[in-house]
């Protein structure tokens, strides 16, 4: 039955490609071609009249929740997408049509057990905000806060399992029939994509990222996360302190504001790394749509982020194997890295130093001392990808989430301050979290953590030398026996 429901959802997705005059993707698309004769089936009438960022854009809404989320994380790379393309995949961030406020409140009145007007003192019918997962309104709660209240689209998780069971189908024959299928993964990289989707339709969690974020950040000045109402909270709803800032994509509003762009480029560097490397914990879903700024003080305005239903987390040794790969391409050191990944185990061990080191030094040298304006990373990933390929280097699912908000990043860097320097700002804060890990601080931090056991060991230290000294002593004696 599953299968059966599997198959009509392709071609569903099918027929909504073929719809908006989509087809020659599918058509061209090694996979599916088996699949073509369903075009000569499928009903004529396109709706090509329209540009093709449109269309596009109106079947990635239709086609539901994984598709959008899709075209939010691609809609960052400007660098990557013709301006039409990008402009209108961007809408994708916060103009999703909503579903009725009428039922926004039956499904609030039935998570409470109440009618509304005794949980909020003020709630807006009319949506204020609607995305793929859930959707936003404003309210205010008994005593006058400003608040905003999220809940989950009616239907969502039906839907979403419907296209993970398309997307682990298509992974199969990936991995199955397509010849890079074994070194990538495709199987791992849609369960790791799977749970994080998963994670977000449960709004308790994403209540509990955002505390986390807060305490992480606490006092400051270059990130603000919003207070959460625990009160208020359920798995399908989640209640937090309203955010009042301008979104990051309206620069012009910024220039306004007199913001110091340059500050609030390089402090998007600086948050990006130390959410992986000193807090370990990075909100993963950063594109423009979740991203303000306040600009109380325009030499030092400050981001305000929003939406923490996905996060990410590196395990220590992909933490500390990532952070010496990015200090050893910050210095240059090509043969470290190549090292690095052998050692890992990212590539066979049997690979060549030499020839991985020459391979990346070749990729990654033309673009230093650049500013973002000046590299092209479509083309560096192509190369990169290139190199991958010749050396047999491995998928990682785990990296997929941190790689998607490192190219968050990159593209809100590229549209705020493309002279931006990536590589002069992220190396003192890779620096500093090093000399926490490795230094001085960190064997005091050590020894601190470590000193109730330190003492037990040191009090223990006079019988167990006395023990080790008699056992030697009987030892001596046993080798001294005559006729042995």
């Amino acid at each position: 039955m599953r299968r059966r429901q599997t198959i009509l959802r392709i071609l569903g997705i099918q027929r909504v490609l073929v719809q908006y005059g989509l087809d020659d993707v599918i058509k061209e698309t090694h996979l599916l071609r088996p699949l073509r004769f369903v075009f000569y089936l499928l009903p004529r009438r396109r709706k090509t009249s329209a540009p093709l960022g449109e269309r596009i854009r109106l079947a990635l809404e239709e086609l539901g929740p994984i598709f959008v989320k899709f075209g939010q994380a691609i809609s960052t790379r400007r660098d990557l997408l013709p301006p039409d393309i990008a402009d209108e995949l961007a809408k994708l961030q916060d103009e999703v049509p909503p579903f009725p406020g009428e039922q926004a409140v039956e499904i609030l009145e039935a998570a409470y057990g109440k009618p509304l007007d005794q949980v909020f003192e003020r709630f807006d019918v009319a949506p204020f905000a609607a995305a793929s997962i859930a959707q936003v309104h404003t309210a205010q709660l008994p005593g006058g806060k400003e608040v905003i209240v999220k809940l989950l689209r009616p239907g969502v998780q039906d839907q979403i399992e419907r296209d993970l069971d398309v997307l682990r189908m298509l992974a199969g024959l990936a991995e199955r029939y397509w010849e890079h299928g074994e070194r990538l993964k495709p199987l791992e990289v849609v369960s790791e994509y799977e749970q994080t989707i998963i994670d977000e339709l449960d709004l308790m969690r994403e209540a509990a990222n955002t505390a986390q974020l807060k305490r992480n950040f606490a006092g400051s000045d270059m990130l603000y996360v919003p207070d959460v109402y625990w009160d208020y909270c359920r798995p399908e709803v989640l209640v937090q302190e309203r955010i009042y800032g301008i979104p990051i994509s309206d620069m012009e509003a910024l220039r306004e504001a007199g913001a110091n762009i340059q500050v609030l480029a390089e402090n998007g560097v600086e948050i990006f790394f130390t959410q992986v490397f000193r807090h370990n914990f990075f909100h993963a879903d950063m594109h423009p749509g979740n991203i303000f700024v306040i600009v109380d003080d325009p030499e030092k305005p400050r981001y305000a982020a929003v939406d923490f239903g996905i996060v990410g987390t590196l395990s220590p040794e992909d933490q500390k194997y990532l952070a010496h790969n990015f200090l050893a391409f910050f210095d240059r050191d090509y043969h470290r890295i190549a090292r690095l990944h052998i050692d890992s185990g990212w590539v066979p061990e049997g690979t060549r130093v030499d020839q991985l080191e020459s391979a990346v030094r070749t990729v990654c040298e033309p673009i230093f001392n650049k500013p973002l304006s000046e590299i092209s990373f479509a083309q560096l990933l192509m190369r990169l990808f290139r190199v991958a390929q010749r050396f047999d280097v491995e998928v990682q699912p785990q990296m997929i989430l941190l790689h998607k908000t490192l190219f968050n990043i990159e593209g809100l860097g590229r549209q705020l301050y493309p002279q931006l320097d990536l590589w002069k700002t992220a190396h003192p804060v890779m620096k500093r979290w090093m000399n926490e890990q490795v230094g001085p601080q960190a064997i005091v931090a050590d020894l601190r953590e470590n000193l109730p056991q330190l003492r037990g060991i040191l009090k223990d230290m006079p019988a167990v030398l006395h023990n080790l000294a008699a056992f030697l002593e009987r030892a001596a004696k046993d080798d001294r026996k005559p006729g042995e």
